[in-house]
């Protein structure tokens, strides 16, 4: 609302957008401050507004589930049976009954199912007409939709993008279809699935930045150039910088790693201390650290070795790739030094100082070459912010570097700064880049202080390209080396999966769980309590659902295999859509309206062996996509990151429980039994979801007894309060 910039760890802006849309047409002028969770909001703040996109997208998931068992080839009474389960499934009706971002993601994953197997049963009669074109085409934009609400919209993504090269491999063998059509055909897909969402991903993220221009906290994080980019913030302070460095120029450098905070290359009166609490000595020179704050004491002169003066000469001498040069500290006029003395935190490391001359057998080394890491030739110049940097150590080849790691309280809590030997091999902590510039005009040192002191204002403007900063915001916190990986593969896939599996800085958090603790339900979150009262809401699931949905995933991966065992012995359970191997012919019966499979079981007309397979690749691997990725991550994680995958598992319940019925029970007094079984099976999942409405809506009071008699797990954390 603001145009301020935003970054998300969870995934790209799509989904932040439509809720930002949500609040605009509601007429919200952003003024709040979400930085309190349970916190009431003011009278400009439209909630109704900003919770009408997932309140609607949670709405059209139920018919969705509904079409897609039907385009599976399902009875309208599974289909039904899907739709009611999602209607009663107390975790999926709040997370969208808030301002969350789950069922929206959830939406998108469906459609994208739904509208490819519109697509694919349309192949069959109608390819290439107006509709095999929109279903196609939504399928792609659906795909591109998820990934941008959350990056965990990927795994949909793969799983849709398998099925259908599994179709596209059918169709290329195909012998019916001519060499340019099955081309045709190809190119089609390519376009929808693959071109369609990269474009579409790719102007989230233009339309973002367009939005989101001007400066705030978060663009901290991002790179020197990014920021530089933004209005305000270090935009003020860097425009108009000269561009390129020359001998005398007096910097800022910015560590290009910025963990675990961004911080500068600083230096200040005090010195390492002659004795460390470890008993090994230092060197007691000037100490070099690496300071999170802007800071006079940031700034340093780029000085030629072979000249005195700290002036820039006109015309400027401009610095190069390859050139050796010395840093001076602005306040102090010591020289950046290292020598082969253990520095005080890492001691495989050098130590980095500003010389102090104690008239010791211990002679300055301060000369360092400059190493343009992104150079693109070897006589590149050395620029402001868009050089990214490495100062080798002339005498010892040790690369100036960021442990990370904070100095005890002589070093003022600041980060501590080494000398790492070139053999230990890159790493993005060693590269610095030039934040601050000018160029220095005072040879005097108290001139000099005055003009460190004062803002630098010059007519020279860059702009940083869009696809740099759409990089920038892909690999965050990523190596070079990786960033060269994802060039080599799938650049998009891989930065994406990246970013989900990066670990969180954060501490755990109360409510945080594993994966494992999603399937049995024993985890919850609180997401809100009344400020007076005893309602509140949670996310809880139903039980019985959460059960049978599990239940169900184990009998389909029992029953898959028993099957694909037995095809191989040349029996088919369940029949193909064309006669198979050893299938006796089917016989249809115009009394049941059904037909009878080898085991003389009564099957739905249209029932084949594909369709089980192409149930359980969308239902059952939708659910393996979605859930067994988590097992791999290292980020903080929660029982709402399930919910995607229990959907997938909510609609392959319904597929088993028509199966059993369809091809298990033998005699209709079975089937009878069967569906009186099933139905009290939903009636005890719609008791459970009356249960726990309190605690889905929380729009009821509940007493003490009340509340702990809702505590039907020890690790649920339901609120109750002392009076």
């Amino acid at each position: 609302m603001k145009r301020i910039f935003f970054l998300d760890g969870s995934g790209p802006p799509f989904g932040h957008m439509l809720l930002a849309l949500g609040g605009y047409l509601g007429g919200f002028d952003g003024n709040f401050l979400w930085n309190r969770i349970g916190a009431e909001y003011s009278s400009n703040v439209p909630v109704w507004s900003l919770r009408l996109l997932p309140a609607l997208t949670g709405a059209f998931s139920i018919p969705m589930a509904y079409q897609i068992l039907l385009e599976l080839g399902f009875s309208h009474c599974a289909a039904m049976g899907a739709a009611l389960l999602m209607l009663i499934e107390n975790a999926l009706i709040t997370q969208s009954r808030l301002m969350l971002l789950e069922s929206v993601l959830i939406f998108f994953n469906l459609l994208a199912v739904l509208s490819y197997l519109k697509f694919s049963n349309s192949q069959k009669h109608r390819p290439f007409s107006l509709s095999w074109w929109f279903w196609l085409m939504l399928t792609g934009v659906a795909c591109s939709c998820a990934v941008g609400v959350k990056y965990m919209g990927i795994f949909t993504y793969l799983l849709v993008l398998a099925v259908a090269s599994v179709h596209a491999w059918h169709l290329i063998g195909d012998q019916t279809l001519s060499n340019v059509c099955v081309l045709c055909h190809l190119l089609a897909r390519a376009a929808a699935l693959l071109v369609i969402p990269t474009l579409m991903y790719l102007l989230f993220f233009y339309v973002h930045l367009i939005l989101v221009y001007r400066s705030g906290p978060h663009d901290q994080i991002m790179s020197s150039a990014f920021q530089a980019s933004l209005e305000g913030g270090l935009a003020r302070i860097t425009q108009g910088q000269p561009l390129e460095v020359a001998y005398g120029s007096q910097v800022t450098l910015k560590n290009v790693f910025g963990k675990p905070v961004p911080c500068w290359l600083h230096s200040h009166q005090s010195t390492y201390p002659m004795i460390y609490e470890n008993g090994r000595g230092s060197s007691h020179q000037q100490q070099v650290t690496c300071y999170p704050f802007k800071d006079v004491n940031n700034w340093w002169i780029v000085k030629d070795p072979g000249r005195h003066q700290l002036v820039v000469n006109n015309p400027p001498r401009p610095v190069r790739h390859g050139d050796v040069v010395q840093l001076v500290h602005g306040m102090t006029t010591r020289f950046l030094n290292t020598h082969d003395v253990a520095a005080p935190l890492s001691p495989h490391s050098q130590e980095v100082s500003c010389y102090v001359d104690y008239n010791i057998s211990m002679p300055s080394q301060n000369l360092w070459r400059l190493d343009i890491v992104n150079r693109e030739s070897d006589t590149e110049v050395w620029k402001t912010i868009l050089s990214e940097v490495r100062l080798v150590h002339v005498n010892t080849s040790a690369v100036l570097k960021l442990s990370g790691a904070h100095l005890p309280d002589w070093g003022f809590q600041q980060l501590e700064v080494v000398g790492e030997k070139l053999s230990r091999g890159y790493h993005e902590s060693m590269v610095w880049n030039v934040e601050e510039h000018r160029y220095g005009k005072s040879q005097e040192q108290k001139e000099r202080e005055l003009e460190l002191h004062s803002p630098a204002q010059m007519d020279v403007s860059r702009n940083l390209s869009f696809m740099a900063r759409f990089l920038e915001l892909q690999p965050l916190r990523l190596s070079k080396d990786d960033v060269r990986l994802a060039t080599r593969l799938q650049p998009l896939a891989f930065l994406q999966w990246r970013m989900l599996t990066a670990k969180s800085d954060d501490s755990e958090h109360k409510y945080s769980s594993s994966p494992l603790d999603w399937v049995t339900l024993d985890t919850s979150i609180a997401y809100w309590l009344h400020p007076r009262t005893s309602a509140q809401i949670h996310l809880l699931g139903n039980i019985v659902i959460w059960a049978s949905a599990s239940l169900a995933m184990v009998v389909y991966v029992l029953l898959f295999f028993w099957y694909l065992l037995r095809r191989r012995r040349s029996i088919c359970d369940i029949p193909e859509e064309t006669k198979c191997c050893r299938c006796i012919p089917t016989l249809l019966e115009a009394s049941s309206g059904k037909c009878k499979d080898q085991a003389g079981i009564a099957v739905t007309p249209g029932y084949s062996w594909l369709r089980w397979v192409l149930a359980g690749a969308l239902c059952a691997g939708g659910w393996a996509v979605n859930y067994l990725p988590f097992f791999m991550m290292e980020k903080t994680l929660f029982l709402y990151h399930y919910l995607p995958a229990l959907t997938f598992q909510i609609l392959l319940l319904p597929v088993v429980l028509q199966h059993v019925s369809d091809h298990l029970c033998r005699s209709q007094l079975l089937r009878s039994l069967f569906s009186a079984l099933v139905v009290a099976w939903y009636s005890c999942a719609c008791h459970v979801f009356n249960t726990l409405r309190p605690l889905t809506y929380g729009d009821k009071s509940l007493s003490p007894s009340e509340l702990k008699a809702l505590r039907w797990k020890d690790s649920w954390d339901i609120l109750i309060r002392k009076h």
